[in-house]
């Protein structure tokens, strides 16, 4: 018999609560005028526990779930579906949770620890033909990008050994998808690989190496002749554990460093750079300067969120803020450190920009305005959207009424040869009044104005991470 979720932790209620339901819904009511020109598919994923977790719940860890706005001709159609893995398949045939958070083995059944199920609940991408759902330590999951049935692991025809992380970079100009994977050699170790993927979907390349210790390695950035892996002292311990310890935490003695990679290289070439700790979770975009240097654009926290000490204790008071930095790194440097240039004193998260730029130099960019990791806030509080101009050094945002949330913005061109910036910006809204959602489509260098127009829900999507567009085109 299936459990009641608990009543005690905010990543199980409101905003952050899960949906027990999957649904379709062919024809959204919409306000305003949504542009008829617009046309192909958002996608969303997070984190829906299909049934109360075992032991401590992450928000990290919550069974993937996937929502499709399907847009033609002014239209808007809508379904969500769970990302059926093993874990999932096998807690569903059961009826109840069998894993604890990360699959750790002390609250988890053995027959899940054996599995090593990917949650798949992270982001959604599509490359090559195929739409995968993505978390960082498993192989990709692929799913139908119309019904969204769920197909089955994708291993690259058998190329790719170890895990994918949730956010590999596509090079629009070559067609390649460039991704990491941590703990490669197995679970808390200091093992990274590096793999290329080609325009037509096929593995290329594999490299594997060893970064300073084992860390929760959630992003990176590529330029156009160099991989940024960095690795931050929020640190994976098997030993911890299994004594009922976090099995990631904070530990900033280890320090931040950060490799440049030859993308076109061998890891032995690898530069390390060594600076203080801190945390990204996202970064925005990377560059390379006429002059040789690589400037990263980065989400920086001054500590890890959502995670603890070592010994389980609270790092900070209260939750941690994350503003938009420059970092820029010298290769023919002496100094083996990094400049830091703050761009924006606005809290936010999850940068995007024109992907058409990723790996290039660029002007613009979007995050989500607010405070994505900390649920415990009361309704006068709302997330909204932010529009960097790094040409200008402006950055206007739009906020909707208190209490409503927005998710992470992704950007559609105008068309396929639009300037940089020309277009759309996307966005799934929860409205605190209602409980529902919305989709909201906005000129995404005229934020201040407010949605074009909005495509209403009868339910609310929960609180999640990441998602894309699929032109129709």
């Amino acid at each position: 018999m299936a459990k009641p979720f608990p009543t005690d932790d905010p990543f199980l209620r409101g905003y952050y609560a899960p949906l027990h339901m999957e649904c379709d819904a062919p024809n959204l009511p919409i306000t305003g005028e949504w542009p008829k020109a617009l046309n192909g598919s958002l996608y969303r994923n997070g984190p829906n526990p299909q049934f109360a977790p075992r032991g401590p719940y992450h928000w990290f860890s919550g069974d993937g779930m996937l929502h499709a706005f399907h847009v033609a001709e002014g239209r808007v159609s809508y379904l969500n579906r769970w990302v059926r893995t093993p874990k999932w398949q096998l807690e569903h045939d059961e009826g109840e949770g069998l894993s604890g958070a990360f699959g750790n083995p002390r609250f988890s059944d053995p027959r899940i620890v054996q599995l090593g199920s990917t949650v798949a609940n992270t982001h959604v991408v599509w490359h090559a033909g195929k739409l995968l759902a993505l978390e960082e330590a498993h192989a990709p999951y692929e799913v139908d990008p119309v019904t969204l049935a769920s197909k089955g692991y994708w291993d690259f025809d058998g190329r790719l050994k170890g895990p994918m992380t949730a956010h590999p970079k596509i090079d629009e100009t070559t067609g390649e998808m460039v991704f990491f994977g941590y703990s490669a050699m197995g679970r808390f170790t200091p093992d990274v690989s590096l793999h290329v993927v080609g325009r037509d979907g096929t593995l290329q390349r594999s490299q594997w190496m060893q970064a300073p210790y084992a860390s929760m390695v959630h992003d990176f950035v590529v330029t156009e002749h160099w991989i940024v892996l960095p690795i931050f002292p929020l640190t994976g311990s098997m030993e911890r554990a299994m004594k009922g310890l976090p099995p990631y935490a904070w530990e900033p003695d280890m320090g931040s460093h950060v490799a440049l990679i030859p993308r076109g290289g061998s890891v032995d070439e690898a530069i390390w750079f060594d600076g203080d700790p801190s945390y990204v979770f996202h970064p925005m975009n990377a560059f390379e300067t006429t002059d040789g240097k690589v400037v990263c654009d980065m989400m920086k926290y001054p500590v890890a969120p959502l995670f603890s000490a070592p010994d389980g204790r609270p790092v900070t008071a209260e939750a941690p803020v994350a503003t938009l930095v420059r970092w820029t790194f010298d290769p023919k440097g002496q100094r083996k450190g990094w400049h830091e240039q703050p761009l924006d004193d606005h809290p936010g998260e999850f940068p995007r920009l024109d992907e058409r730029f990723a790996t290039r130099p660029y002007r613009h960019g979007w995050f989500q305005a607010g405070l994505a990791t900390e649920p415990r806030r009361g309704r006068d509080t709302r997330d909204g959207l932010a529009h960097v101009d790094h040409a200008s050094g402006h950055v206007h945002t739009w906020m909707p009424a208190a209490g409503d949330r927005c998710g992470e913005p992704v950007f559609v061109p105008r068309s396929a040869d639009a300037p940089e910036g020309d277009g759309y910006l996307l966005s799934v809204i929860f409205r605190a009044e209602t409980q529902c959602s919305d989709l909201a489509v906005f000129e995404a260098q005229h934020l201040a104005d407010g949605p074009l127009a909005c495509a209403h829900l009868s339910h609310r999507v929960p609180a999640g991470f990441h998602g894309s567009w699929r032109s129709a085109a």
